[in-house]
């Protein structure tokens, strides 16, 4: 059996609680100078590609905007140009919702993106249906689950289309005429589908990789079809062996239907980490970041999107309370759903008694976990031996400070990556898809 190649990525923290604000370490995620410390700490430690989320509306509790999530982010897409500048091979992949976007006005931002970086752009295809986010857009909230997939397919296969629409050879170069495009080298794009009708030349030639790289994160039934169809790399929140065994091998069953083979989608979970220099301080690391994560007021936040009421009034260290879940519309905006909180809610009450958990005690274990625990060898061990065992071809790092939390990441576990031969020591080629084994 070959030796797979690990791949590694960097997501830029600020989402959901991962990030810990009040550690004093913890910086800006507005500021310019945090996007570039932590990218270029990912080049340095010749990772894959750096990766910003993105959120259409602020989201809210009980009518206010939740200020335990990001409350601030530049637009991806800029903020990934002006990194382009300032890294030479580091992949940059931006979020962009594929609801509330255009395809051709998007081709070109993203042509435009890999054009400037010389062949390093991604595009992370999200999708949105509820009425909240809709709000901020002339069409609202209008498309079903099912819906909102089939529009992103079309707008990735026309997207494509745009891109693919210059001959390689388009420009061309001679003496006496000087730089020129070909006759007929430009095709004319003609799409009619169900959510989309372009008629035209697209602005832009072929980018160094072609088109930027695709990736899709989602795990609904439509979200695994999308991405063996459509996706270049899926990001999982698979991030456990077993777990990311039935996912992976999921997926890449799939990839036959599209005439696809298994090496050309990459299955890359997001996973957190703690290190130590014994497995004991690493462990007490990961117990005091994940209360760090999961505070009193964070515990209660978690603990209304469950019951759908306000539970202010009780205590986080506390038990859980006898009250059932309110079933109807709930108190948080703009996450998705919960789809059965009565079931949830059994199953936190189950765990709470068996183990005599309090409600923040509770919230950390079942939200506030640190996937890779261990000394920097033993972590550089079970990321080889997930990839090797087939639960994934790598994986997207989410560190818990913003900028510097992927510091010590490289500084101590990619250089045993290397050692072991699990991990590039240099990078092989230019553009992304090189990195990821995609040409």
């Amino acid at each position: 059996m070959t030796r797979k190649r690990v791949h590694l990525a960097a997501h830029f923290p600020g989402v959901n609680n991962t990030t810990v604000w009040a550690d004093p370490r913890s910086g800006s995620q507005i500021d310019f100078a945090s996007f570039v410390h932590l990218a270029k700490t990912a080049e340095r430690g010749k990772l894959d590609f750096f990766f910003l989320a993105e959120g259409l509306r602020l989201r809210e509790l009980k009518g206010r905007i939740h200020d335990l999530d990001v409350v601030g982010r530049p637009e991806s897409l800029t903020v990934l140009s002006a990194l382009a500048a300032v890294t030479d091979r580091l992949g940059l992949a931006g979020t962009v919702n594929a609801t509330f976007n255009e395809p051709y006005e998007l081709a070109r931002r993203l042509s435009t993106l890999d054009h400037l970086s010389e062949g390093r752009a991604a595009w992370n295809v999200v999708t949105t249906s509820d009425a909240f986010t809709g709000e901020n857009f002339r069409r609202g909230g209008y498309l079903d689950r099912a819906d909102r997939y089939e529009r992103a397919a079309e707008f990735v296969r026309l997207a494509r289309e745009l891109w693919d629409s210059w001959q390689r050879d388009a420009i061309a170069t001679d003496a006496a005429a000087g730089t020129f495009v070909r006759p007929g080298a430009i095709g004319t794009v003609g799409h009619r589908g169900r959510h989309f009708s372009v008629e035209g030349r697209f602005t832009l030639p072929r980018s160094p990789q072609g088109h930027p790289v695709i990736i899709q994160a989602g795990d609904s039934d439509e979200g695994r079809e999308f991405a063996a169809a459509d996706a270049d790399v899926i990001f999982t929140p698979h991030g456990r062996l077993e777990d990311g065994k039935r996912f992976y091998a999921n997926v890449k069953r799939r990839l036959a239907r599209y005439g696809r083979e298994p090496h050309q989608l990459k299955i890359m979970p997001g996973v957190t980490f703690a290190l130590g220099d014994t497995e004991e301080e690493a462990a007490e690391n990961a117990a005091r970041i994940r209360r760090q994560q999961v505070g009193p007021q964070t515990a209660i936040a978690f603990l209304e999107q469950v019951w759908g009421r306000d539970m202010s009034a009780y205590d986080p260290e506390g038990p859980l309370p006898e009250i059932e879940p309110d079933m109807s519309d709930g108190v948080s905006q703009g996450r998705v759903p919960i789809k059965d909180r009565a079931a949830v809610a059994a199953k936190w009450r189950a765990l709470a008694a068996e183990k005599g958990l309090s409600i923040r005690d509770l919230v950390i274990e079942v939200t506030g976990r640190q996937t890779f625990i261990g000394t920097p060898e033993s972590v550089a061990r079970q990321i080889d031996e997930h990839v090797q065992a087939g639960a994934a071809d790598g994986f997207i790092l989410v560190p818990h400070l913003t900028p510097g939390g992927l510091d010590e990441f490289v500084d101590r576990v990619v250089p045993v990556l290397q050692e072991r031969g699990a991990f590039r020591t240099e990078y092989t080629g230019t553009t992304l898809r090189d990195h990821l084994e995609l040409t």
